[in-house]
């Protein structure tokens, strides 16, 4: 599989960084951000790769050469004149085979694109996009899709979009079909997203992969220093799904939000004080941060799955306005006990799923490799600590429970001591 790695932008957020280098070459921990690129692309056996390039394109070109000092090799196309974002990938299309991996060279990653592709070649469609959540979903693009991960609308910036909304962003990179290319673009500047892979939204050929793997835009100065502290601690290598990740589950009701009982309607959803708070602190930690809740509301016919979802991309939507996210929501729409007028009866099951049952994190340990004799619970219940037991976590208990490993008054109380603690 070829990889196409756009290299072409002029990097003016971040010019007090470096002015007199392409974006792409600025150094984080010793090397050129696109040496990281490559290195890790190499590693996994990608190593076909054509570099688009036009604002001071000839230091790349200089610094790399023909790729044989890293292992792989590159070709070029060098822009005379700018074409756009996807203006290259129409002049170098004959060189493409039916997949390729397509990337921005200003962007800091470390993944497993192996399981990347394979997910894309499952899916079968023309375009897989890496979408993750980010810390400030309100200025990005958000990606919304179906339940089987099929694109249904592409929200740029400048789109209006609902009041609340699930935190899944488009992080830049791809796996792309040739064919997508087969389409009749007059302007002489092409625009990637908008002009290529938006327009898919809906055809039920574009998925979404979605990952908690480190992808990072190093724009702005700030980013940039984050990520170069990112890189330093190991963050950025240890998130590689390829390695066993660690996990903070979180109970919902009544840890993440305020408890009301049975939450039916998203009006009554309400963050409690200093939980986006906590969570930002899981998100800078390298811990993944991941809901795990009981909904028997769904199985008592009280609230639909869709408006379940509603109340999930409330709690993101607040959450990613103070800077937070979740890696992973698992919930458990079953209720064992029958008899309840409006019920639904296929969900009146005694499942492996609804806690204090395991179900919910073992799924998530076999989706993000995660390791749960190093991760934690916390949650408000006795049902939330036995999970955790049951699951072989370490548990923290907002109030009293002696079986609970640690003991707090509410998330971000138990959030720091556990933090105190590894």
């Amino acid at each position: 599989m070829k990889v196409v790695i756009m290299a072409g932008g002029k990097g003016m957020r971040i010019s007090s960084v470096a002015s007199d280098i392409p974006k792409p070459m600025i150094k984080i921990a010793g090397k050129p951000v696109l040496e990281h690129e490559i290195r890790c692309l190499r590693d996994q056996g990608f190593k076909d790769i054509i570099i688009t390039v036009s604002h001071l394109g000839n230091v790349i070109i200089d610094y790399f050469g023909n790729g044989s000092k890293l292992g792989v090799n590159i070709e070029y196309y060098f822009e005379e004149e700018p074409l756009g974002n996807a203006g290259a990938l129409f002049k170098i299309k004959e060189k493409l085979t039916k997949d390729f991996l397509l990337l921005n060279a200003d962007t800091v990653f470390d993944i497993d694109f192996k399981r990347f592709v394979n997910y894309h070649r499952g899916k079968g469609g023309l375009v897989t996009l890496f979408t993750h959540p980010n810390s400030h979903p309100y200025d990005s693009g958000l990606i919304i899709a179906d339940n089987n991960g099929a694109v249904l609308n592409w929200l740029t910036k400048e789109d209006d979009r609902p009041t609340f909304y699930r935190n899944r962003v488009n992080a830049g990179l791809h796996v792309v079909s040739v064919d997508a290319l087969n389409v009749s673009v007059l302007t002489p500047k092409i625009d990637l997203d908008r002009q290529i892979l938006k327009p898919l939204s809906g055809t039920g050929k574009m998925f979404v992969y979605d990952s908690p793997e480190y992808v990072k835009d190093m724009g702005t100065p700030d980013r940039y220093n984050l990520i170069c502290n990112d890189f330093s601690s190991g963050v950025v290598k240890e998130k590689n799904l390829q390695n066993k990740q660690k996990a903070i589950f979180l109970d919902r009701d009544g840890t993440v939000n305020k408890y009301v009982g049975f939450l039916r309607n998203v009006d009554e959803f309400e963050l409690c004080e200093g939980a986006a708070a906590a969570i930002k602190k899981i998100n800078s930690s390298g811990y993944l941060a991941i809901v795990v809740t009981n909904q028997p509301v769904v199985a008592r016919g009280e609230v639909t799955f869709d408006g379940l979802q509603d109340i999930h991309n409330k709690m993101e939507t607040l959450l990613g306005k103070d800077g937070a996210y979740v890696d992973g929501i698992y919930f458990c729409p079953h209720h064992p006990h029958k008899g309840f007028e409006g019920e639904i009866p296929e969900l009146k099951i005694d499942c492996d799923c609804r806690k204090p049952k395991s179900g919910m994190l073992k799924q998530a340990a076999e989706n993000f490799n995660i390791d749960l004799s190093q991760s934690w619970i916390v949650g408000d219940g006795e049902n939330d600590v036995l999970c955790g037991i049951n699951a072989g976590c370490k548990t923290a208990f907002i109030g009293q429970d002696d079986r609970a490993d640690i003991c707090g008054k509410n998330l971000l109380h138990c959030i720091n001591k556990i933090f105190e603690r590894i």
